[in-house]
């Protein structure tokens, strides 16, 4: 095969699709694809894009993240970010607006263990002296009776 990971991926594909009792053409259709071309994907033939990838995972309802790292297109430790992102743009009670500032803050809080990440690891472990703790706020916030609500 050609590509990286596009037979087990189509492995997968035709796993999943079993799984939720779908034929090759109901899939097909729900998915917007014909059913020729997924036959292929299945088969390892053919190498879908990103953007396909996705419609199958809404028809099958599995996260598109899952896809992706069968397909190499996501490393597999950076899954949970982008189900956590997922997660946010799926969600039909928040406008547009309100996602974009939800993934707005949840990258900067990201970003910001990222930097803080080697002060966590002290000899208590993650979480010790310094840094920030579950609530977002510094430790020394916390410890100033006055700023805590």
């Amino acid at each position: 095969m050609a590509s990286l990971n596009v037979g087990n991926l189509g492995e997968y594909l035709r796993e999943q699709r079993r799984t939720a009792q779908l034929t090759l053409r109901q899939l097909a259709d729900a998915a917007g694809v014909s059913n020729p071309y997924l036959s292929q994907i299945e088969r390892g033939l053919r190498k879908p894009s990103a953007e396909i990838l996705q419609q199958l995972a809404k028809a099958l309802r599995i996260s598109a993240e899952t896809l992706y790292v069968q397909a190499g297109i996501l490393d597999q430790r950076d899954r949970e970010e982008a189900e956590v992102r997922s997660v946010i743009l799926a969600d039909p009670s928040i406008t547009e607006r309100q996602k974009q500032v939800l993934l707005q803050i949840y990258e900067s809080f990201r970003k910001e263990n990222a930097l803080t990440a080697p002060e966590q690891t002290g000899p208590s472990g993650a979480g010790g002296a310094g840094g920030t703790s579950g609530t977002g706020r510094t430790d020394d916030a916390q410890s100033d009776p006055q700023s805590n609500p």
